[in-house]
C-alpha cells in the first residue's frame, strides 16, 4: 500500500527544484528557510510519522492556548492526543495528501518541531483555492513565528501548489491571528456566522483571503521589507 508519509520522509526536496507533482503538487516538499529578527532559522517541511511524540507533547502542554481556538474535541483533550489519535490523524492526513487535497506541514525552528501549517481543501481547475491554518507552541510565541510560517505556507500555495486564491478564518476573540494574516496581505471579506463548533459552541469567524494577483511579490519578500524577517 502506498505510504505517503514514508515517501515524504524519503523524498524531502527543496521547492525550487524539479517539476511539480501532477497529482499532489507542492507535496512532499520543504520550503526555503527564513531568518527571524532574533536570528532563529525557520522552515516548513512535511509532517512525518516520527513527529508523533512532539505533536502529542506540545499540544498537551498547550491545551489552555489551543482548546479555545480549535474545533471541539470529540473526546477529552488527553484522549484526542493519544498515540491512537495521532495514528488516526496521520492516516487521514496521508490519504488526503495522496489525493492532492491537503499539504500538512511542520513548522521547524532551529531544527525543532514548534507547530504546524496546513493547506487544506485544495481545489484546482476553475476554483483553484485552499485554506491555510496554523498553530504555534507557546514557548515559540512572541518571535514572529506564526507570521513567518503563514508567509511560507501562503507562498507555497501560490508558487508550488499553483493555486489562485488562499483563504483563512479567525475568531473575533483572537485578534493576534488576524494580525498575522493582515501582515501577510490577507484582506477581510466578511463574517461567517456560527461557522465552526469551537470549544463547545458554534462560533462566528472573520473570513479573509488573497489572490495571486493581489500583490506583485511574495509574502516573504514583503515581510523582509517590513523588517519582520532578516534579509
Amino acid at each position: 500500500m502506498f505510504d505517503p508519509f514514508g515517501r515524504a520522509e524519503r523524498q524531502l526536496r527543496h521547492p525550487d527544484t524539479g517539476p511539480r507533482d501532477p497529482v499532489h503538487p507542492g507535496w512532499p516538499e520543504v520550503t526555503p528557510t527564513v531568518m527571524l529578527p532574533d536570528g532563529g532559522r525557520l522552515l516548513l517541511r512535511p509532517l512525518l510519522r516520527r513527529d508523533g511524540r512532539d505533536w502529542r507533547q506540545l499540544r498537551l502542554l498547550d491545551e489552555e492556548f489551543l482548546r479555545p481556538v480549535e474545533p471541539t474535541a470529540p473526546t477529552s483533550w488527553e484522549d484526542s492526543h493519544s498515540v491512537a489519535a495521532w495514528r488516526s490523524n496521520l492516516m487521514g492526513l496521508g490519504d488526503a495528501a495522496r489525493r492532492g487535497q491537503i499539504v500538512p506541514f511542520v513548522i521547524e525552528l532551529g531544527g525543532r518541531f514548534v507547530g504546524q501549517v496546513t493547506l487544506g481543501n485544495i481545489q484546482h481547475g476553475s476554483v483553484s483555492d485552499c485554506w491555510i491554518g496554523y498553530w504555534v507552541h507557546s514557548a515559540a510565541m512572541g518571535r514572529g513565528v506564526a507570521t513567518a510560517a503563514c508567509a511560507l505556507g501562503t507562498d507555497h500555495a501560490f508558487r508550488r501548489v499553483g493555486l489562485h486564491r488562499v483563504t483563512a478564518t479567525y475568531l473575533p476573540s483572537n485578534p493576534a491571528s488576524g494580525r498575522v494574516l493582515q501582515a501577510n496581505g490577507f484582506r477581510e471579506e466578511g463574517l461567517m456566522r456560527r461557522n465552526l463548533h469551537i470549544d463547545g459552541q458554534w462560533r462566528d469567524h472573520v473570513f479573509v483571503a488573497q489572490t495571486a494577483e493581489d500583490h506583485p511579490d511574495t509574502c516573504v519578500a514583503r515581510l523582509r521589507r517590513q523588517g519582520r524577517l532578516r534579509s
